[in-house]
């Protein structure tokens, strides 16, 4: 299989950096328009800081969201399997006598387990991704109610509850910081190179040292207003950590590239000799991975396994993925743009709030949000054609 076969030709990686910066800019109006409309209590760091906080379990989701994406597939489960598996740590934690290391591992594994039972069903049973995964939205609804018998199981202990609830020291954030800049740049100087290597267009080196810049004073603008509080968020840390590996897989190893392709022509994939189906069950198993990593980040933060954990979470999931690029017909998009997405998603819960804009509203408008991102994704498509 060669690696010209699956890469996005030029006029969708145009059309995706569009997108990006797009939603940079719908960002930022975004952030002024919160802060005018709360006369500057939006902007406060105190808020910033729960804003990172609450768009974290949303990425991380939106970080597994993507990749089943690109595979032309969805997850309607995240959501559920994510109040799930934090009603199992917690009442694991509670009732059963668990240790905290001993629930984390169950908790990691039941999300495998789960997404390597519903890729399989998927793969080989030929079921619609769709409605594979609305079911079993349904079972892990049920069943959580069922372990934690409709109750709210807490307090959990004090080590787990750091997960979810912890900031890291302010040095931290400023390595933190210099380490993100220095991968920024690595990257960048990597991607010249194979765009060189595989006769694609190369920007000059002036506009992408200026593009690595301006995200570089994202990221220091970021860390400082952190700092200004208690400190980067540590679910917020866990977040970008998963991204960075996330993006590496996607873009950079066969099985990411595989992926892409999958999502961009099966039958194509097929015949270039990538093995669909396996491709198509580790998707699901890092999509379930990644609702394991998100349930026991929520239960932490909430320091409790509660029966309405993860309700409609897989709304925001899918929201965040097509909002930051991602096709819903599969095979465009990154990761990096879901957990834009993700900001959007976060911001707009969070400066409805704030409004004390009533609650059929904030679903009204965070519904609008995504019709008008499928739309653009769809009216995008129609124009290359």
């Amino acid at each position: 299989m060669s690696e010209i076969a699956v890469k996005p030709n030029k006029a969708k990686r145009a059309s995706f950096s569009f997108r990006q910066y797009a939603m940079i800019v719908a960002l930022i109006i975004l952030f002024i328009l919160f802060t005018v409309m709360t006369k500057g209590s939006f902007i406060q760091t105190r808020n910033l800081s729960n804003l990172a906080r609450q768009m974290a379990i949303t990425g991380v989701l939106a970080t597994g969201m993507a990749m089943v994406i690109v595979s032309g597939n969805i997850d309607l489960s995240v959501g559920t399997l994510l109040g799930f598996i934090g009603g199992i740590g917690a009442a694991g934690m509670v009732w059963w006598g668990w240790d905290m290391y001993t629930t984390i591992a169950v908790q990691l594994l039941l999300g495998l387990t789960v997404g390597l039972i519903q890729g399989s069903i998927i793969a080989y049973l030929r079921m619609p991704a769709f409605i594979t995964t609305l079911g079993a939205q349904l079972i892990f609804r049920g069943a959580t109610l069922g372990v934690i018998r409709g109750t709210t199981v807490a307090p959990l202990p004090k080590g787990y509850v750091y997960l979810g609830q912890a900031y890291v020291s302010m040095t931290l954030g400023w390595i933190f910081a210099v380490v993100a800049i220095g991968l920024l740049f690595y990257f960048m100087v990597n991607k010249r190179k194979s765009n060189m290597k595989y006769k694609f267009e190369v920007k000059s080196l002036s506009v992408d040292i200026l593009k690595a810049s301006f995200y570089s004073l994202l990221i220091i603008g970021f860390v400082w207003i952190m700092n200004n509080y208690k400190g980067i968020p540590l679910p917020v840390i866990i977040m970008l950590a998963l991204s960075i590996i996330f993006t590496f897989v996607a873009e950079k190893i066969t099985f990411g590239r595989s992926v892409y392709a999958i999502g961009g022509n099966r039958e194509a994939a097929k015949y270039a000799g990538i093995n669909v189906n396996r491709i198509t069950i580790i998707v699901f198993m890092l999509s379930g991975l990644m609702s394991g990593v998100a349930g026991i980040i929520m239960s932490a933060r909430l320091n409790a396994g509660a029966p309405q954990a993860g309700l409609n979470m897989e709304t925001d999931a899918i929201a965040a993925a097509v909002i930051g690029g991602i096709s819903m017909t599969g095979g465009i998009g990154r990761v990096s743009g879901a957990l834009i997405g993700a900001v959007v998603m976060a911001t707009l819960d969070n400066g409805m709030s704030m409004m004390n804009i009533q609650a059929f509203w904030q679903f009204i408008v965070k519904g609008a949000v995504l019709i008008i991102a499928v739309w653009f994704d769809i009216s995008s498509k129609n124009k290359q054609k």
